[in-house]
């Protein structure tokens, strides 16, 4: 049997067909229009799942189940969508509607939590007992993964830790509170970090990067200029590798999974991401002397959201 897989983004949607161990074998992509009824943005969704299906050489027998990833809450007993802001979806009930179109049983979950069990089924923590995807973007997202089942809660709005308070009164968020561990371990945070930093330092490397415009800096020049040993980017490095140790040091202290994989854009930095934050975690376990969760990045990339929302149908 073979599984469908929706990775459904702001800006494109990605499809694939996807066999039992997790490997694609055939892509499709659609544009997001949220210009469109929701129903007919399902509609395309269909169309586009249903050709991929037939360019793979299998047909809807073939099909076991449809899975999808959408950057928003999904109630885990309904598969409704209550709150989606990128597409501007409230309270839509998307496996219903897309049952319309294909009939075969149809999950729905975060796309952060979907790109977690990906890699718990084929990618780096696959084999193991317990994982925690974080995913290091424009914002923080989280997937948990127990015992090879995802976990959303009960209400599906687990798993946010994007949202969980890192600095009482701290930086305002877009979710209304202040201090949410995304404005401080997101490529967003390391921005504003830097250009915070710079406006006091016009000759730091960042600067010269980006040809003095603060506006033009991103995470990777932040990043890059910190490797090549400039003092503030330096400083604006230091200090998110200490919150986004901090934030992993409080999921081991409470979770306690076999394995944390952090994901995103930000951990395009490898190594030198990689090795700081094994440095400095172990200042803020609770117990020093016991052993705790590896911390690795994660491989499946861009294909992550494909397997995972088809790996939901599994």
């Amino acid at each position: 049997m073979v599984y469908i897989g929706m990775d459904v983004g702001g800006t494109g949607i990605q499809i694939g067909v996807v066999d039992e161990d997790g490997r694609i074998l055939q892509k499709g992509a659609i544009n997001t229009r949220i210009d469109l009824p929701v129903e007919e943005q399902i509609a395309q969704m269909a169309a586009c799942a249903l050709d991929t299906l037939r360019r793979s050489g299998h047909t809807l027998d073939d099909v076991a189940a449809i899975g999808a990833g959408v950057p928003g809450i999904v109630d885990p007993a309904t598969n409704v969508v209550p709150f989606c802001t990128n597409l501007k979806w409230h309270h839509v009930p998307f496996a219903d509607m897309l049952r319309r179109h294909i009939d075969k049983p149809v999950f729905v979950g975060n796309d952060a939590t979907v790109a977690g069990l990906a890699e718990s089924v084929a990618g780096i923590s696959a084999g193991s007992h317990s994982s925690v995807f974080i995913t290091l973007g424009t914002g923080v997202g989280g997937g948990i993964v127990l015992g090879g089942k995802v976990w959303s809660g009960f209400h599906g709005v687990g798993s946010e830790l994007g949202h969980m308070i890192l600095e009482l009164d701290g930086e305002p968020c877009t979710c209304g509170n202040f201090g949410c561990l995304e404005r401080y371990c997101s490529a967003t945070a390391i921005i504003r970090m830097a250009r915070e930093l710079v406006e006091r330092h016009p000759d730091s490397q960042i600067m010269k990067a980006v040809n003095s415009d603060p506006a033009k800096i991103n995470a990777k020049i932040v990043f890059d200029a910190a490797r090549e040993g400039d003092e503030i980017a330096l400083k604006v490095f230091r200090r998110y590798i200490r919150y986004l140790s901090q934030a992993i040091a409080n999921v081991i202290n409470f979770l306690d999974p076999e394995m944390i994989v952090l994901g995103g854009g930000v951990s395009k930095a490898g190594s030198f991401l990689l090795d700081a934050v094994r440095a400095e975690v172990p200042k803020y376990l609770l117990y020093k002397t016991m052993p705790y969760s590896r911390i690795e990045l994660a491989i499946l990339g861009p294909d992550a959201g494909i397997i995972g929302a088809a790996m939901l149908g599994k």
